[in-house]
């Protein structure tokens, strides 16, 4: 099998999700297995030249970002020598009778070249190298990851604010500040990663001593007691082996650790390690033209190694040319650039549009809209704006989200157009039980009140989800209270969300269907604005417009004979009756309604006579509270009952009450005689002003 057919299959394997188990099945096998001499000196080989990868990759980072894998790839170093050391211990201790070649060429290497055939040097040396490596490399990089972590998780509010305040000055785009925000998260899962990694290491350091020792008083007694040598002989063999192996295992260890703290050394620039020591270490020529000096001065002693201090003292002072000779360069005059343009005028592209539909958060609530963050209200939004779109009839316009510093940092807030129409606060770690009218029991929690319908309701713990639900709360979630708020305000104002625009596509979608329907409708009969304001006045009413085809053919039949927005309402309605009626009372065959007495009607039908163009009933004060109390509590009556609250009324009375208890009892519909379909029986609950 040829190169790139290994190749392919080491990535494929890699593809598959293969090459971490495989990798741990290996060092399994290290462990458990016998390993020939040769196979011991390929992956020592190996282990070393690891080593050597990652401290260079450590060293050509340009942040500690860009080698975001280190703690992962030194825990698996870290195991990977460690089962080198038990199956090297088990050659040595098998075969160390035979030689000092016993465990394979490169332990003899480290053993005779390296220490001299020595032990006594080679235990000086191999302990002199675990104590560098414990004392100083890793230790002070495990206390520089502590406390890297510590600082990273605590300037990470601060961090958001800053991506927060740079998003809203429009220095940045969403697009940019979600980047920043996943170099934010992922800046402190380094961190976190390297303060535990760091743990590895002094292990591992601790391991390489006590291996040596149980090492060499293993090699002694399986020498002295099974192959009868003598204790010299033993002692060199054993010892030798032993020192190899640790000197072969704690050169890459020390290596790691080093690249450790070169990685948790690093300030985070885009700039690699040597530029940086480079640009600061000589940035300015007069510290190294005070080292020249005191070179030279200290070469001119007599008894000091003359030629080196003075062969040095003249290396400063060239690099003392040479830089100063730089920075002139640099700082030579440049050429007159040419005269930047003029300004460009204003256009009316700097004229940001206004949303149609906002939701500003405080920083705080950010992580229910970020879903990197695992926040869910991004995909609920688009749950409330398909529903409302299905069930009004017409597409909602997008919801632009934003975070606003000016909110309190719970706090959000709904506008319309720019302006204002909802806002409240909400605790994004708790769950709020709203009290529906009917609970028994008590629950503790903060008091509060449902933005959405006004009810009271508590912010409670998380914990106490199932004790609230078992009392009778309704419990949601702040993502929830914040999408329910918002459908409702959405629900109210549907009229107002309806813009020309719509209502040409709503007119467009019914022509793929009915083209002659639509075909003589605008503006032969009807200009756009009327059939919007008809459209927008069913919508102010609660009525969907989701059959289009009735709209357009009644519009089409009396176009001709009225312009009048309010006369044509009134026709589509008794067109739309049957839909009506079954929007507010189901499939129910009797509707149960309030109906006002014929004397307080006819003082109403006079009133209404007697006002002035366009002004609307002429009620006195009085009797409008009395209306209003006694209509609210033929309404509480209704609800209580489990039955839709209706008032049927005279149609040209219908308009003007509507309109009269629109905010008072949203919850009252205002019907006329003609919109009842012939097949419904009324039975006349309440009668209002008998």
């Amino acid at each position: 099998m040829n190169t790139a057919a290994v190749r392919g299959h080491l990535r494929e394997v890699g593809r598959n999700g293969l090459g971490a188990p495989l990798l741990l099945l290996l060092m399994l096998a290290m462990m458990v297995l016998p390993l020939p001499a040769a196979l011991l000196d390929l992956l020592f080989t190996f282990n070393i030249s690891l080593a050597l990868v990652v401290l260079l990759a450590g060293v050509y980072a340009r942040r500690p970002l860009d080698f975001s894998s280190f703690p992962t790839i030194l825990l698996l170093a870290t195991l990977m020598r460690l089962a080198l050391n038990v199956a090297s211990t088990r050659v040595v201790l098998l075969e160390g009778h035979t030689g000092s070649d016993a465990a394979g060429k490169v332990i003899q290497a480290f053993g005779e070249f390296v220490i001299g055939g020595n032990y006594a040097v080679g235990l000086v040396v191999f302990f002199i190298l675990v104590l560098i490596n414990f004392v100083v490399v890793t230790k002070g990089a495990t206390r520089i990851s502590e406390v890297s972590a510590r600082f990273t998780l605590d300037a990470m509010p601060g961090k958001q604010m800053a991506i927060d305040a740079d998003l809203n000055a429009g220095l940045i785009d969403q697009e940019e500040a979600r980047l920043r925000r996943e170099e934010v998260m992922q800046e402190a899962d380094f961190y976190g990663s390297m303060d535990g990694a760091g743990k590895f290491v002094r292990g591992d350091a601790i391991a390489g001593i006590l291996i040596l020792l149980i090492n060499v008083a293993g090699g002694l007694a399986v020498g002295l007691l099974q192959h009868d040598l003598s204790f010299s002989e033993a002692a060199r063999n054993y010892t030798l082996l032993t020192i190899g192996d640790g000197l072969v295992a704690q050169i890459p260890s020390l290596v790691l650790s080093t690249a450790a703290g070169i990685l948790v050394t690093r300030v985070s620039h885009a700039q690699d390690m040597g530029s940086q020591i480079l640009a600061q270490l000589f940035k300015n020529p007069k510290s190294l033209a005070v080292v020249a000096v005191v070179l030279g001065s200290m070469g001119l002693i007599p008894g000091m190694p003359n030629l080196a201090f003075l062969g040095l003292a003249l290396l400063c002072g060239f690099g003392v040319w040479w830089l100063g000779k730089r920075q002139k360069a640099e700082v030579a005059p440049t050429p007159p650039m040419a005269a930047p343009s003029e300004t460009p005028e204003l256009s009316w592209e700097d004229i940001p549009p206004v949303d149609p539909i906002g939701l500003e958060v405080g920083y705080r609530l950010i992580p229910l809209v970020d879903k990197t963050q695992g926040g869910q209200l991004m995909g609920r939004i688009k749950g409330v704006r398909k529903k409302l779109s299905q069930d009004w009839g017409f597409l909602i316009p997008p919801v632009h989200i934003r975070d606003n510093l000016n909110l309190a940092p719970i706090a959000y807030r709904i506008t319309l157009f720019g302006v204002t129409v909802g806002e409240a606060e909400v605790f994004p770690e708790r769950e709020m039980a709203i009290n529906p009218g009917q609970v028994f029991g008590k629950v503790e929690g903060t008091p509060a009140q449902d933005p959405a319908f006004g009810l009271e309701a508590l912010w409670i713990e998380p914990a106490q989800r199932e004790q609230a639900q078992m009392h009778g709360y309704t419990v949601v979630d702040a993502g929830t209270v914040i999408a329910t708020h918002l459908s409702q305000i959405l629900q109210n104002h549907a009229h107002g969300l309806l813009g020309r625009e719509e209502v040409q596509k709503l007119l467009e979608n019914l022509a793929k269907t009915a083209p002659k329907l639509v075909e003589g409708l605008v503006p032969e009969i009807l200009p756009l604005s009327i059939v919007q304001k008809v459209l927008q006045q069913l919508l102010e009413e609660g009525v969907p417009i989701r059959d289009m085809r009735t709209i357009v053919e009644s519009l089409t039949e009396h176009g001709l004979r009225s312009q009048d927005p309010a006369i044509l309402t009134a026709i589509i309605r008794i067109a739309l009756g049957r839909f009506i009626i079954q929007c507010f009372n189901g499939l129910e065959k009797e509707l149960q309604v309030i109906s006002i007495a014929p004397a307080l009607e006819q003082l109403l039908l006079a009133s209404l006579q007697t006002a002035s163009e366009g002004g609307g009933l002429n009620m006195e004060p009085g009797l409008a509270e009395k209306l209003h109390l006694t209509l609210r509590d033929s309404v509480q009556r209704q609800e209580a009952a489990g039955k839709p609250a209706i008032l049927l009324v005279q149609g040209v009375l219908r308009p003007w009450l509507a309109r009269f208890v629109r905010h008072a009892i949203p919850e009252l519909k205002v019907l006329s005689y003609n919109e009842i379909p012939e097949d419904k029986q009324v039975r006349i609950v309440a009668s209002v002003g008998s």
